[in-house]
């Protein structure tokens, strides 16, 4: 049997102890993130994201790509990117239609409401109401988004094809014009931010485009191109020194965004270029719910992505961070704790 004082302590073999959350030394966002980081479970997870987060948001080599899922917007969570934005930590934007839609209608100065329980939800379709969750879109805002969408399409001077990432610059610049200081769209517009929607047709922004074209006619009609967006944001991320990711959810912003190393490494393996950088995202960040054990994207691990070839492993200097929770709760932390640490927020 063993004697105790042959039992390791942990100490010798370098394992970090724990701490305690101790309130009474919390006075700032930061302070909270840095006892969390010396916690366990989701906790620990967060500390650590906020640390991998302020290195890449602070490293001017470090070009970071953002993704967004779900209901951020409807969900009031729009200034908060609009202020990561701002703050020139994001390079790009990969997100849904859904995101911008409902973005652009609190940009024109609509509200969502909340849900009221005691309504069935076919007397709030029957009403013009469309239920998300706990929270409700008007129909009568989602017209008045497509008269916007409508009315820039008529306008615009070239008939050349349209990318997701043009039409969104469209509509931050029409915004600011209109008065409308703050929001991503307007951010993005400023910062020179490109919103990538990979998924355009699966949205009302991208139904709104499809409508313009059933009015126009052939004459008048505009060609969507998706791959205009892929050349663009290829380009983009080809470019960088080191890339980072911060990913709200999972779907097709995620997945398009990440497969950018696989599609490089295609070209160079297929013979269609002769050399080409490659492409992998060395930080990565990500708030999403779904579990790992279901096998889809949304849940799956940065682990996984590095036998795509769409991450560095952690072996050559790859720092993840996987939170497993709400982002309406997480997010609002962890970019009040970064404000802190940047010298943004006092």
């Amino acid at each position: 049997m063993r004697k105790r004082e042959e039992l390791a302590d942990g100490h010798k073999h370098g394992f970090e102890p724990l701490e305690r959350i101790d309130p009474t030394r919390v006075s700032t966002f930061s302070d909270l993130v840095n006892q969390m980081a010396r916690t366990a479970l989701g906790a620990r997870q967060v500390g650590l994201a906020a640390d991998i987060m302020t290195t890449m948001f602070s490293d001017p080599d470090c070009t970071v790509v953002a993704t967004f899922s779900g209901p951020m917007t409807i969900a009031k969570q729009d200034l908060i990117i609009a202020e990561m934005i701002a703050q020139g930590w994001l390079d790009a934007i990969v997100t849904t239609g859904a995101i911008i839609v409902h973005s652009l209608v609190q940009d024109l100065g609509k509200a969502h409401f909340k849900y009221d329980p005691s309504w069935d939800d076919t007397s709030l379709y029957e009403a013009g109401y469309n239920r998300v969750y706990d929270t409700v879109e008007l129909e009568r805002s989602l017209d008045e988004s497509e008269e916007l969408v409508r009315k820039l399409l008529d306008e615009r001077a070239s008939r050349n094809p349209l990318s997701s990432a043009e039409l969104c610059r469209m509509l931050g610049e029409v915004l600011l014009a209109r008065g409308s200081q703050r929001g991503i769209l307007q951010e993005a517009y400023r910062r020179n931010v490109p919103i990538f929607i990979p998924a355009f047709t699966d949205s009302e922004l991208g139904l709104d485009f499809a409508i313009y074209n059933l009015r126009a006619g052939e004459e008048k009609r505009v060609t969507f191109d998706p791959f205009l967006d892929l050349d663009a944001y290829t380009k983009l991320v080809s470019e960088a020194n080191e890339l980072g990711i911060f990913t709200i959810g999972g779907g097709v912003p995620r997945n398009w965004a990440q497969q950018v190393g696989p599609y490089v490494d295609s070209i160079v393996r297929r013979g269609v270029a002769q050399s080409k950088k490659i492409v992998k995202f060395k930080y990565g960040v990500r708030i999403c719910p779904e579990p790992v054990h279901w096998g889809g994207l949304s849940g799956c691990t940065y682990s996984e992505g590095v036998s795509w070839g769409k991450f560095v492993s952690s072996q050559e200097g790859a720092r993840f961070a996987e939170i497993y929770a709400d982002a309406t709760i997480v997010l609002p932390i962890l970019t009040l704790a970064i404000l802190e640490r940047l010298g943004e927020r006092s």
